[in-house]
């Protein structure tokens, strides 16, 4: 198993287990966006489509072991692989050509990632951990979810992290999107654009469509 360790610890094994787990959290956040947007259908739909989640639990606590393992690779390499391109690059010209050789969701990565994750620990604190640990308003027993997701969505400055972290996260895919794609060698002249295109389309509807969550809620339910 020596030449599994040499190449994840090589740059391109890097680079490959970024863009594997990136993949991953790509159609995580198709799937997570389809279940949410039962919230703009009313408290049946959205009850009902969290107690069918809640009715395969054993199958739903192994994804999430999954999906945290793939967050948690995800951003170690990132990290890593942000800390050897400093390494590699100790000295910062005065005068910089890279915005010239790289775009600014590329430059913007480390950046976009780290508040994301930020927000996520915030996310999981707010929904995850009232869902199903700790539920002071005892509405999660109740299968009151809806409730639990409109209360914190009618508190603004919830609603503007929320909406930062999307936009933020809408820059992070539009690059990662396009990166897998050619970590895994799947680029050439001729598919190029169309990738960097859907790259574009993915990151844009998965940054309204959760955004427009807590501003819809926020909007019709009056600030906190």
């Amino acid at each position: 198993m020596d030449w599994l360790k040499t190449f994840l610890n090589s740059s391109i094994g890097k680079k490959f287990l970024m863009a594997l787990t990136g993949s991953f959290l790509i159609i995580f956040l198709i799937i997570h966006l389809i279940g949410n947007i039962t919230l703009f259908f009313g408290p049946e739909a959205f009850n009902g489509y969290v107690k069918k989640l809640a009715s395969i639990k054993p199958l739903i606590r192994v994804i999430e072991v999954v999906l945290f393992s793939a967050f948690l690779l995800h951003i170690f390499n990132g990290v890593r692989l942000w800390i050897e391109n400093k390494k590699a690059r100790p000295v910062e010209y005065k005068i910089n050509g890279s915005d010239k050789n790289s775009s600014i969701f590329s430059r913007t990565m480390f950046v976009s990632g780290s508040i994301v994750f930020i927000f996520l620990v915030l996310h999981l604190g707010t929904f995850f951990w009232r869902f199903n640990i700790h539920d002071p308003m005892n509405l999660a027993s109740q299968h009151k979810y809806y409730e639990i997701v409109t209360h914190f969505f009618s508190y603004w400055w919830y609603v503007l992290v929320y909406v930062i972290a999307m936009i933020l996260l809408g820059f992070h895919l539009n690059h990662g999107f396009q990166s897998a794609f050619q970590t895994f060698g799947l680029n050439n002249k001729k598919y190029t654009p169309f990738i960097k295109k859907l790259g574009t389309i993915y990151a844009i509807i998965m940054a309204v469509g959760f955004a427009s969550m807590p501003i819809y809620f926020f909007l019709i339910g009056g600030a906190k």
